[in-house]
């Protein structure tokens, strides 16, 4: 039978774990790795909080009596969801110990840490502009949005991971659903589009092209910047076409770009800009009907170690 949250009996303190043991529990944790990253970070909007909830994941994994556990997939889902699912409270408790916006951490993925992203779906859960939506969820309507959505699972099956019953899971991605409403468009768009508008408006800031600027931004957009107190940056959004050109003229004038770097995050077409001063920005863009409608700016160095 399936034990309940990882509430198995221990073995023994993982510290007196023989090598084999230690060896069979790693590997079998490593053969579902890149899927429990990957659903560790949607669910956190952090690659650091993800390492370490896999982690803590492991030390549990490797105290129960794994004779016992018939689908570890299953099971050590079940716990990364749980502890993700804690993490997540912890942090809105503390956020307002934050300096300035928060944005998810922008990760790589060429090659991608969670798995193939061949699916519409797994990709678009990583996109910034989704992660940053899925901010004003609960923890428990973020889980059901994220586990049926990106991995498709039944209701039935969510309800056991989270110790629900299958119709309160289904309320709960209802309402996550209704919460994010229709700014999912944002995060939906062509990656053809994404990528020439990217292309655009790397090319009008760098030249500090005001007309073509103003063109790109649709007349709601909004820029985010996530200095985390350790980069200069806007503590509150910027919203409105106007505001927003003002604002990354702004930027451009403290030497951005110096350099510019086209890659991938988070599944979408993405640029790294290094300024002459040193700073780095990981960008990445909202879209939508032809216009750029959010700009994701990171600065924060903490979020950016593959940057360096």
């Amino acid at each position: 039978m399936e034990p309940d949250r990882g509430d198995l009996p221990q073995r023994s303190p993982v510290g007196r774990l023989n090598p084999a043991e230690a060896a069979e529990a790693a590997g079998a944790l490593d053969a579902h790795r890149p899927m429990l990253l990957g659903l560790a970070y949607r669910l956190l909007g952090s690659r650091y909080d993800a390492e370490d909830v896999l982690q803590e994941t492991y030390l549990r994994w490797a105290r129960v009596d794994r004779s016992r556990v018939a689908e570890p997939r299953r099971y050590l889902s079940r716990v990364v969801t749980h502890l993700s699912m804690d993490r997540l409270r912890a942090r809105q408790a503390n956020r307002e110990a934050y300096v300035g916006q928060w944005l998810p951490e922008p990760v790589p993925t060429t090659p991608s840490p969670f798995g193939p992203l061949e699916r519409a779906e797994l990709r678009d859960s990583l996109s910034t502009a989704l992660l940053h939506l899925l901010e004003r969820l609960t923890p428990p309507e973020r889980a059901v949005y994220v586990l049926h959505t990106a991995f498709e699972l039944p209701y039935a099956e969510i309800a056991e991971l989270l110790d629900r019953s299958a119709e309160d899971c289904r309320q709960l991605h209802h309402r996550a659903a209704a919460r994010i409403g229709r700014e999912q468009r944002r995060f939906t768009a062509d990656r053809a589009e994404q990528e020439r508008l990217l292309e655009a408006f790397v090319a009008a800031a760098g030249e500090g092209d005001l007309r073509r600027l103003t063109e790109l931004v649709a007349a709601d957009a909004t820029a985010w910047s996530d200095g985390g107190g350790r980069v200069s940056a806007a503590r509150n959004p910027i919203t409105g076409a106007d505001r927003v050109v003002r604002f990354l003229l702004g930027v451009r004038e403290k030497g951005w770009p110096l350099t510019v770097h086209r890659t991938e995050l988070n599944g979408q077409p993405a640029a790294v800009v290094v300024t002459a001063g040193g700073a780095r920005y990981a960008i990445t863009l909202g879209t939508a009907d032809g216009r750029i409608t959010d700009i994701f700016l990171v600065a924060n160095p903490d979020k950016l170690p593959w940057a360096r």
